[in-house]
C-alpha cells in the first residue's frame, strides 16, 4: 500500500476512534461472519496473490533475458544490467511472502503436505561454499557461517564443508568440479539438510553468482566491525550493492562457462517454480476454487485464519525474528537475507508491505526502476480487504488499531530503506545493537502481530495466527540472542 493511502486510512480510522461512531457503528454486530463479505475478502486475497506472482514470473523472465545478454556479451555493463534485473525481480516477489505459512501453493502442492517449492525459490542462508569459491576468516566467514554439515551435491565426496575446505585452492565446489553436472536435478538438492545451509537454488543462488561475497575494500572478508569500509552504491538510486565478484570470473577464468551454465539452469528453475505457484492462484485452479469458498461459518473462519496466519507469522516469527533479529542480535552478516547484494532493506520493506496488502485488499504493483515507488501497475488490485470486512461488521476500533500498527512498521522500514539508499545498508546497521531503526522495526512488527492475533480473537476464528514455533527470538527484546 502506498504511503498516501496508508496515511488516509490512518486518518480516517483515528477519526472514527475520536468521534466514537460512524454509519456502520449504528448497526448491531452480526451473529457470526457475513459469508458474502468473507468471500469478497477471499477473492481479493486470491486476486492479489495471482497478480503478485504473475509479476514475479514476468520479472524473473526479464532476469533470464538479462543473463542471456550478459553471456552473449560479457561486459561490465551487461553484468550490471543482470544485477539490476535481479533487484527488480525481488520487488514483486517480496510482497508474496505473506502467502506462506498457510499451505497455499508456495508451501504445498496439495493443500495438505508441506512439499511446495518455497525452499527452491527463496530459502537462505545460502550454501555458497557448495556453489563457488569463498574467502574465509575466523569471524564473519568461519565454518559456522559458510560451513555445510550435510548436502547431496557430490561436492567434497559428499563430506561436510568447513572453512578450510571452502578456502582451499583450488576449492572443491560445484563450479570448480567439472565432473558435477549442473542441471535442475542437482539444484533440486536444496534445503535438505537439517540446518538448511545446503541451499543452492533460487533467487539467492543467482544473487551469489552475480555479486559474490560482500567483502571489504581490500577484497578480504569483513571482520564484523569494518563493513562500513565495504559499502559501494548501486547506480543512480544509491543502493548499496555489496559483493565484488570480478568480471573476469565470467570472461578469462577457467570456469567462466560453468558460472553461466549455473545461472542459466538456476533462472530456468526459478521461473518454472514461480509459474507453478502462480498457476495455483489462477481462476479455475483447484486450490483457488477451494480457497475462495466460504459456505459456512466454520469454513469462513478457517479461510480467514489462513490469511491471518500468513500475516501474523510473517510479521513476528519470520520477518522480525528470522530475517532481522537473528542477524541483528548476533551482528551476523551471513544471516542477513540478501547478504551478497546488500538488498536486505528491500526484503524488509516488501515483506511488510505484503502484510499491509492483505489487510487493505490492495496491490500497487512493483518498482521497476528501484526508486522506491511502484511504477508497474498493470496488475494492480484495489479490492475488498480485511479492513472493509471489519468496518462492515462494526469493528472500527480494530481497524484503527491495525492501521496505526502498520503505520508504525512503515516508519521503521522506511527509515531502514532510506539509510541503505544513503550508503548504510542493513549489514552496517547491525554492527551496533544501538541502531534504533532495526530494533524499532522489530518491535513494531511484534506489536503488529499482536494486533493481528487480537483481530482473530475478536472474530472468534479459533486459530493461533502467530505461530510461536516460527522463530526462537524474543522480538519484544531485539538485542537478545535468538536460541538455536
Amino acid at each position: 500500500m502506498n504511503k498516501l493511502k496508508l496515511a488516509a486510512a490512518l486518518s480516517a480510522a483515528l477519526m472514527v476512534t475520536a468521534c466514537g461512531s460512524d454509519d456502520n457503528d449504528s448497526n448491531d454486530k452480526q451473529d457470526g461472519l457475513n459469508l458474502g463479505n468473507v468471500e469478497k475478502v477471499l477473492n481479493t486475497n486470491a486476486d492479489i496473490a495471482y497478480a503478485a506472482y504473475s509479476d514475479a514470473v514476468t520479472t524473473a523472465e526479464a532476469l533470464k533475458t538479462a543473463i542471456a545478454a550478459f553471456k552473449a556479451d560479457p561486459t561490465q555493463a551487461n553484468l550490471d544490467a543482470a544485477k539490476q534485473a535481479w533487484l527488480v525481480a525481488r520487488e514483486p516477489y517480496g510482497q508474496t511472502e505473506v502467502y506462506r505459512f498457510r499451505m497455499s501453493p508456495i508451501d504445498s502442492s496439495d493443500y495438505s503436505t508441506e512439499d511446495g517449492p518455497e525452499g527452491d525459490i527463496n530459502a537462505w542462508p545460502l550454501g555458497e561454499a557448495l556453489i563457488d569459491y569463498v574467502k574465509t576468516n575466523d569471524s564473519d566467514f568461519d565454518t559456522d557461517q559458510v560451513g555445510v554439515t550435510e548436502h547431496q551435491t557430490g561436492v567434497n565426496g559428499g563430506a561436510a564443508i568447513d572453512a578450510d575446505v571452502a578456502s582451499n585452492s583450488p576449492a572443491e565446489n560445484i563450479i570448480g568440479n567439472r565432473d558435477i553436472e549442473i542441471n535442475a536435478d542437482l539444484l533440486a538438492n536444496t534445503a535438505t539438510a537439517e540446518d538448511e545451509r545446503d541451499v543452492i537454488s533460487g533467487y539467492h543462488a543467482i544473487e551469489f553468482l552475480l555479486w559474490g561475497q560482500d567483502l571489504n575494500n581490500n577484497a578480504e572478508p569483513t571482520i564484523g566491525s569494518d563493513r562500513g569500509d565495504a559499502v559501494k552504491t548501486w547506480a543512480a538510486q544509491n543502493l548499496a550493492f555489496g559483493g565484488q565478484r570480478p568480471l573476469t570470473d565470467f570472461t578469462t577464468d577457467a570456469n567462466a562457462d560453468r558460472r553461466f551454465q549455473f545461472l542459466e539452469v538456476a533462472v530456468d528453475k526459478l521461473i518454472a517454480d514461480l509459474k507453478q505457484v502462480r498457476d495455483g492462484w489462477a481462476e479455475g485452479a483447484s486450490y483457488r476454487t477451494a480457497f475462495v469458498q466460504a459456505d459456512s461459518q466454520e469454513q469462513a473462519k478457517q479461510k480467514l485464519a489462513e490469511i491471518m496466519t500468513g500475516m501474523g507469522t510473517l510479521s513476528e516469527g519470520e520477518l522480525a525474528g528470522e530475517r532481522m533479529q537473528i542477524a541483528f542480535s548476533a551482528n551476523s552478516q551471513e544471516d542477513e537475507h540478501s547478504c551478497f547484494s546488500d538488498n536486505t532493506h528491500r526484503d524488509i520493506w516488501l515483506n511488510a508491505e505484503g502484510v499491509a496488502n492483505s489487510f487493505y485488499g490492495d496491490y500497487a504493483g512493483y518498482d521497476s526502476d528501484l526508486d522506491g515507488t511502484d511504477d508497474v501497475t498493470s496488475n494492480a488490485i484495489n479490492g475488498y480487504g480485511l479492513d472493509d470486512l471489519l468496518k462492515d461488521a462494526g469493528h472500527n476500533d480494530l481497524v484503527a488499531k491495525m492501521t496505526a500498527a502498520l503505520a508504525k512498521t512503515e516508519t521503521g522500514y522506511t527509515t531502514i530503506d532510506n539509510q541503505a539508499r544513503a550508503g548504510t545498508p542493513f549489514d552496517v546497521l547491525i554492527q551496533s545493537t544501538d541502531t534504533s531503526s532495526v530494533a524499532d522495526t522489530i518491535i513494531a512488527l511484534n506489536e503488529q502481530s499482536a494486533v493481528i492475533a487480537e483481530i482473530a480473537t475478536q472474530l472468534e476464528l479459533g486459530s493461533v495466527v502467530v505461530d510461536p514455533e516460527a522463530s526462537a527470538c524474543d522480538t519484544q527484546n531485539p538485542t537478545t540472542t535468538c536460541e538455536e
